[in-house]
């Protein structure tokens, strides 16, 4: 039968992986995990299982941030990834879970409407009315049932919820029991319970984390792709990734494209040219890797289904457009300058100029 899901989780897609690196994983292993913290970081960074199983990079980048992070996850304190958006935050920490525990599916989406309840429990409200206070009315959330079963739990863009509602995290980070009061109970976290929030640095004064809940958390700060070539890589394996995910009609190869999808993107991100030589204004979005792989994504799919099965400058014009222009006004101003000043003149370039001009 053929799966219909749009997505699925990182345990089902790289089931096989995990599978090889398990089965042939003699190391030790923190209990309640499924694998060894060295084979995690294998599972996370790459490389070949004990039986020659190929094992796919998840993450690019330096090997220090992935080993901490899961040598963070070992211990009693909770994991938080910061950095700007598109930094491949929820990525690792989506595949952190499934290496771990098997599962990424225990995850709290926090949000300005995230309340308590949504994080340590509610009631089921007919049970309540009809027998009163009990376990069987608890209605339990994925942080208690993570707790229960010596999981890990993922809390999503951790400072858009409200500084109160972080705060109710504090016992269950420094005690790893969380109190029920109402029925003069608790319920205690198992070993392999752990937890992995993301934040990212832009919303650092949306709700800034007390810092009694700063002081529970080992924060790893994952950094912006390096140098054009690490991103261009990144860009490249998960747009195909994507690509074939979705089903799209296959075109041709488009690395070429890439590369310039990335070389604006990092432009007008640092404002400056790759050279070093043009000063540019910057754009008011982060233009991260994330944008850079949905643009094209977008392309992709407008060069199969719309053009003749290959990426160039017409069906990345509007997706580049849409990508920069946040605000009407001044990415505007800021991306004109830059088809003047860098575009127009750059060789090879003449036809995204025209394009990007045509839809602008």
């Amino acid at each position: 039968m053929t799966d219909e899901r749009l997505r699925r989780g990182a345990e089902e897609i790289y089931a096989d992986e995990l599978e090889a690196l398990a089965e042939a994983d003699t190391r030790s292993r923190p209990e309640n995990w499924r694998l060894s913290p060295q084979a995690v970081v294998t599972y996370l960074l790459g490389g070949k299982a004990a039986d020659g199983t190929p094992i796919s990079a998840k993450y690019v980048g330096n090997r220090r941030l992935i080993e901490t992070a899961v040598a963070t996850l070992a211990t009693d304190r909770a994991l938080l990834l910061l950095g700007l958006p598109g930094t491949a935050k929820s990525w690792v920490s989506e595949h952190l879970a499934a290496a771990i525990s098997g599962s990424s599916q225990r995850l709290i989406q926090c949000t300005a409407g995230t309340d308590e309840n949504q994080i340590r429990y509610g009631w089921n409200y007919a049970l309540l009315l009809a027998k009163g206070p009990s376990i069987d009315a608890l209605v339990k959330t994925p942080l208690t049932r993570a707790m229960e079963e010596g999981t890990i739990v993922r809390l999503e863009e951790l400072t858009r919820m409200g500084s109160d509602v972080q705060d109710t995290l504090i016992t269950v980070l420094s005690e790893k029991t969380l109190p029920i009061p109402e029925l003069d109970t608790a319920i205690d976290a198992r070993r392999g319970f752990n937890v992995i929030a993301t934040a990212n640095n832009r919303d650092k004064g949306v709700n800034d984390l007390s810092s009694a809940l700063k002081r529970r958390f080992n924060v790893v700060v994952l950094p912006s792709p390096a140098t054009l070539e690490e991103e261009t890589g990144i860009v490249l394996k998960r747009v195909q990734e994507i690509g074939t995910s979705l089903s799209l009609p296959p075109i041709k190869p488009a690395d070429e494209e890439i590369v310039r999808i990335v070389t604006l993107f990092r432009e007008l991100r640092e404002g400056k040219t790759l050279n070093g030589k043009t000063k540019l204004k910057t754009s008011s979005g982060s233009l991260s890797t994330a944008e850079a792989i949905s643009v094209g994504v977008s392309a992709w799919a407008s060069a199969a289904h719309f053009g003749d099965g290959s990426m160039d400058a017409q069906s990345l014009a509007p997706n580049l457009v849409g990508a920069v222009i946040k605000d009407p006004v001044q990415d505007t101003v800021a991306l004109e300058e830059y088809l003047e000043s860098v575009v127009r003149t750059r060789d090879g370039w003449s036809d995204l100029y025209s394009a990007m001009r045509e839809v602008l």
